[in-house]
């Protein structure tokens, strides 16, 4: 039952489906100027056509197998771990929301932050944190809600600032030094970390800039003139503790539990709110986050599907049998790590795959270690961060009430992101002295062939 198929290409069917029925018929109720356009094939029941493909791969595998191999997939650990954040980010949104905190954060802000610089500065404050706790869906879980609910109160455009939100976490994500991606990509590439995170800076930085610049412009306009209603400091005290504490390090779980928990306190003992009210509003909230759950954990299924069926095996030997130059290996590498990530909807998962083959091409290139490490980290978080499917995306979306392109086309940094550093790659720049020489002898061997 255990011994994997080799379907090649096949093996991403259920993937390619979901994608294409759920994006597909996405963009085309947008074309159609449809009134919210991504909800016309619900992701639930596109998934349920992937899911169905299953069944006419590798017919000689007993349907009770794959259906084992499936559900071992959406029980992965990492998957139950994201939707535990979603369901407490949901509940923590709810009862702020009840016990007046939402309105309260959003008139204080407004009173102190132009609204011209409300998107670039949740970018910045979503870099901060990410850097600090080193992990995206952390950063998102915790700022999500106050940035969505700042800029909604602003008139604001919700899909760029969401796009601000994701943006901001993922650079983070990338660089922090107790983050899970830099971890995995600095030891199974062979690099220190203090290596990777300055080859790294030097690519993100100038990519935030120039995204922070964009924010500005476009962001922050709003519409009409905004008033700034009255706030209770006290009520802001759940928002600003989940955010201390995520910046501290403090474990996600327990920062939203906590968060929650003083929703409670200080609406009951200002009156705001009784007991079951904010029970109510825990559980509306964590409602609001049932239908992204079951996406995350059908998509966990899948994957596991795609890894029984060799999907991944075809995947790393097809890009990897495409290199024959440093160049070449740099955007192989890059690019492996990136749709692993996508396919995977895990850059951790992604790059831990992929670093083994990386080293391998690496030595044959003369690519250092710390090179190679930071290649597969930032192709992973910026594939992934802009995928339809991805959590944090996903998480965005729903609180936004916005389709995952219309964040995705104000995905700016992003962008930028993967401009640096495919400029770095076809330029050849940030070589190590020993990598100069090594280009120069390669050199010299293509002119005397």
């Amino acid at each position: 039952m255990k011994e994997k198929k080799k379907l090649g290409a096949l093996a991403f069917l259920p993937l390619v489906i979901f994608l294409g029925l759920y994006v597909g018929c996405g963009l085309a109720f947008t074309l159609l100027g449809t009134e919210n356009p991504f909800s016309q094939f619900p992701r639930h029941v596109a998934l349920l056509f992937g899911i169905v493909s299953i069944l006419f791969l590798a017919p000689e595998v007993k349907f009770s197998d794959k259906l084992d191999i499936f559900c071992e997939g959406m029980g992965n650990p990492g998957v139950m771990q994201i939707v535990m954040i979603y369901l407490l980010a949901g509940g923590f949104q709810g009862a702020a929301a009840a016990m007046g905190g939402k309105d309260s954060v959003i008139n204080l802000c407004l009173h102190f932050i132009p609204v011209s610089l409300l998107v670039p500065g949740v970018f910045l404050i979503c870099c901060l944190i990410s850097t600090a706790i080193g992990t995206s869906m952390g950063t998102i879980a915790a700022m999500a809600p106050v940035a969505i609910g700042v800029a909604s109160g602003a008139q604001l455009n919700l899909a760029i600032v969401g796009a601000a939100v994701i943006g901001g976490s993922y650079f983070g994500d990338n660089l922090s030094m107790i983050s899970d991606t830099t971890i995995s990509a600095a030891k199974g590439c062979g690099s220190e970390m203090k290596d990777k995170f300055q080859m790294n800076f030097r690519i993100a930085f100038p990519a935030a800039l120039m995204a922070m610049l964009i924010y500005a412009i476009l962001g922050g306009k709003g519409s009409g003139s905004i008033q700034a209603g009255s706030y209770d400091i006290v009520r802001v005290v759940p928002y600003v503790t989940v955010l201390a504490a995520a910046v501290s390090g403090v474990q996600v779980f327990l920062v939203l539990f906590i968060g929650i928990g003083l929703t409670g306190i200080i609406g009951i003992l200002q009156g705001t709110i009784g007991v079951f009210e904010w029970v109510q509003a825990i559980g509306n909230g964590m409602s609001d986050m049932f239908s992204i759950s079951i996406v995350a954990v059908l998509i966990s299924g899948i994957i596991g599907i795609v890894r029984y069926l060799g999907g991944v095996e075809w995947l790393v030997d097809t890009v990897s049998s495409r290199i024959s130059s440093r160049r070449g290996a740099e955007y192989g590498i890059g690019l492996l790590s990136g749709i692993l990530s996508a396919a995977l909807v895990n850059n951790t998962i992604g790059i831990i795959v992929t670093c083994p083959m990386a080293k391998e091409i690496g030595k044959k290139y003369g690519i250092a270690p710390k090179r190679l490490a930071s290649l597969v980290d930032i192709f992973a978080c910026a594939f992934l961060a802009v995928m339809p499917h991805d959590g944090g995306m996903m998480i965005v979306a729903e609180m936004a009430g916005v389709s995952p392109i219309n964040i995705m086309l104000h995905s700016y940094y992003m962008f930028f992101l993967i401009i640096a550093v495919c400029i770095t790659i076809h330029f050849g720049l940030m070589r190590t002295e020993e990598e100069k020489a090594e280009a120069e002898r390669e050199q010299a061997g293509f002119q005397k062939s």
